[in-house]
């Protein structure tokens, strides 16, 4: 059992146990130095997760730890999206009198999105789902002053304790039909043709307790809850973190399936249309920017489950997925990395003449929506037109059209804001935060620009990514 192989996460365990521990022993002026440990710690983790890009596709821990070229694309992503939400946080946190706790929090959940990346085993899915739950729930309700974030706090639990439950039936129900939860034992079973109803039952739900941590149809609505009013780093990282973890583990449980046996292809694909247009519809008339966010998010993850419907017909699938979800990250932390070194500001009015007072800020917003929407040369443009063409190589054109549709809806929303920071004239002078969270803006918005120029050179990385390791 090589430890080498969960390196990674391990890293991350220690830099949050670290900071725990610190927090616990210095004032509370001094634990914004738990900040500068959980960027080291998310940065030694992002190296390691490189380091490993060169090894053969493998699996280890009996079967139950998959180590291949999405999985550790998605780990790479999650640790560099933690790093820049841990340099969002500070000067937010600097009241809190918990404020060196929080970051191993973030981290713990970082280290859960991982895991579910890549689980090969379905118990292991159910313990990385969980630790990045539970840890979710207190990161979303963390101001326990603020009745909003409380409220966030509690929908997030609620839903995601029916969610997670389902989950494990499913697993349950998967393990009495075939004996085992590996997902290579589990490939034999079902080619020897293993199939009855509760099989296809327990399958159908524990796809329900991973759209949860996407932030999919049908369960969906915390999303916009807790963008809203979770802490500003907390509502960055909940809205992305999870939801890379969640869409890789989801596209390794429907390569899993054969199609002869159970294709849970068409289910996906009806749950990517319900999402992207419930998503984009709801956004429409949004008057808080963080809400319209979250449900922007929401759509979002329809474009990632349009990638993962194609998941096995096209080689194209997994590169197209993950070079989305590299565009959705960046795009989306930088919105929210606006947001945050902003104070906060929510409704869409106070972002008016933004532009005139605050050029930088408004610099990075703009990038960030206009790469939501796929504007060229943008990341988020490359990673729809990459989505778009998996689907149509996929056989599913359909969905290809109904996603470009969507797509155009979403131009409305994120327009009105662009026209407000644009267009619109402040009332009053526009505060920010300190420098960490200034140069978390910064860093996205570059990373969202050079991301799109240098598209070419990010496919090539995600090319070798066409296959998921089942054994």
């Amino acid at each position: 059992m090589p430890i080498g192989d969960v390196l990674p996460e391990i890293c991350l365990v220690l830099a949050g146990v670290a900071a725990l521990l610190f927090a616990s022993f210095v004032p509370q002026r001094a634990q914004g130095w738990c900040a500068a440990m959980a960027v080291a710690g998310a940065i030694a983790s992002l190296l390691l997760c490189l380091n490993q890009l060169g090894d053969a596709p493998k699996s280890s821990f009996s079967g139950a730890w998959a180590l291949d070229a999405p999985a550790i694309w998605a780990r790479v992503m999650i640790a560099g999206g933690t790093g820049l939400v841990a340099l969002m946080a500070p000067h937010w946190m600097a009241g809190d009198r918990r404020h060196g706790e929080y970051y191993t929090l973030l981290l713990f959940s970082a280290a859960g999105a991982m895991l579910m990346a890549g689980a090969a085993d379905l118990l292991e899915l159910s313990v990385a789902v969980l630790l990045s739950s539970i840890t979710g729930y207190a990161l979303a309700a963390y101001h326990r002053a603020w009745s909003v974030s409380v409220e966030a706090g509690m929908k997030y639990f609620l839903i995601g304790a029916f969610a997670n439950t389902v989950l494990m039936v499913g697993i349950a129900l998967v393990f009495g039909m075939l004996g085992d939860t590996r997902y290579g034992q589990i490939a034999a079973a079902l080619a020897e043709g293993a199939a009855s109803p509760l099989l296809d039952l327990g399958a159908g739900l524990i796809v329900l307790g991973v759209l949860f941590k996407m932030g999919a149809v049908p369960a969906h609505a915390w999303m916009p809850d807790v963008a809203e009013g979770a802490p500003a780093p907390s509502a960055a990282f909940l809205t992305v973190i999870p939801k890379i973890g969640a869409a890789v583990a989801l596209a390794r449980l429907v390569t899993l399936f054969p199609a002869d046996v159970l294709d849970l292809r068409p289910l996906i694909a009806v749950l990517a249309v319900l999402t992207m247009t419930l998503g984009n519809l709801a956004a429409l008339w949004q008057q808080d920017l963080r809400r319209l966010l979250g449900w922007s998010s929401v759509s979002q993850s329809g474009y990632a489950l349009v990638a993962v419907a194609v998941a096995g017909r096209s080689p194209e699938a997994i590169p197209a997925l993950l070079m989305f979800l590299l565009g959705y990250a960046i795009a989306n932390l930088a919105a929210f990395a606006v947001v945050t070194h902003l104070r906060g500001r929510t409704r869409i009015a106070d972002y008016a003449g933004l532009w005139r007072d605050r050029p930088w800020e408004a610099a990075g917003l703009i990038l960030a929506l206009f790469s939501l929407v796929g504007v060229p040369p943008l990341a988020g443009f490359v990673g729809k037109l990459t989505v778009f063409l998996a689907a149509l190589d996929g056989g599913y054109g359909w969905l290809a059209v109904l996603a470009v549709a969507n797509t155009v809806i979403s131009l409305f929303y994120y327009l009105r804001v662009i026209g407000q920071a644009y267009f619109g004239r402040s009332g009053r002078p526009i505060s920010v935060l300190g420098w960490t969270s200034g140069t978390a803006v910064v860093v996205t918005a570059l990373l969202t620009l050079l991301i799109g120029l240098a598209a070419g050179i990010a496919l090539d990385f995600f090319a070798t990514a066409t296959g998921l390791l089942q054994t």
